[in-house]
């Protein structure tokens, strides 16, 4: 009896995580558990912008430029960031994992995973932009420091910007607020 010959294109169309094909920041080709994250179809996905799966413009770009500036030397990224779908605008956390083909053209070719947190971790506050990017990083254990390196601000508008959040999930300590980010 012959082996079977392994179907990449099946195996990637029917992967237990969410895998997207992208060029220029593009969406080249998904798979099936990224339509069912996102509440899409495939026509709504393909040849659009990843634009369309955040909340806003501005987190899009903002992204991106953390995106270009947090690569390792293999050109892999990770996070855990707020999400929409595409079937009725709901956000969500998603964690999403990369690797740009070219660490030195970040944006020209990649491969990306997607990991819907929605079970584990809901939105529970209206937060703005802002606090949704400094939430994720500060679930990451990051400081206020590194936190305003990767985003490109001061220590001290991050350490506002936690202020807010503390207040909306009802804090007392930034552990506090980790565990209700985390458990929410």
């Amino acid at each position: 009896m012959e082996p079977a010959t392994l179907d990449y294109r099946s195996a990637f169309l029917l992967a237990p995580i969410g895998l997207v094909l992208s060029a220029q920041r593009q969406i080249v080709d998904c798979n099936e558990r990224v339509l069912s994250i996102f509440g899409a179809t495939r026509e709504q996905l393909v040849g659009q912008s990843f634009a369309v799966m955040y909340p806003s413009a501005a987190e899009f770009e903002r992204t991106g430029e953390r995106i270009v500036a947090s690569l390792d030397a293999q050109g892999h990224y990770a996070d855990d960031r707020v999400m929409r779908r595409l079937g009725g605008g709901e956000l969500f956390w998603c964690h999403v994992t990369g690797r740009a083909l070219d660490p030195a053209a970040p944006h020209a070719r990649g491969i990306w995973g997607f990991e819907d947190l929605s079970a584990r971790r809901q939105i529970t506050a209206d937060l703005t932009p802002r606090e949704r990017e400094i939430a994720a990083l500060l679930v990451e254990g990051l400081t206020s420091k590194a936190v305003g390196r990767r985003l490109g601000v001061s220590p001290r508008t991050v350490d506002i910007y936690r202020g807010r959040l503390m207040k909306k999930y009802q804090a007392g300590s930034t552990p506090e607020l980790i565990h209700k980010l985390l458990s929410a």
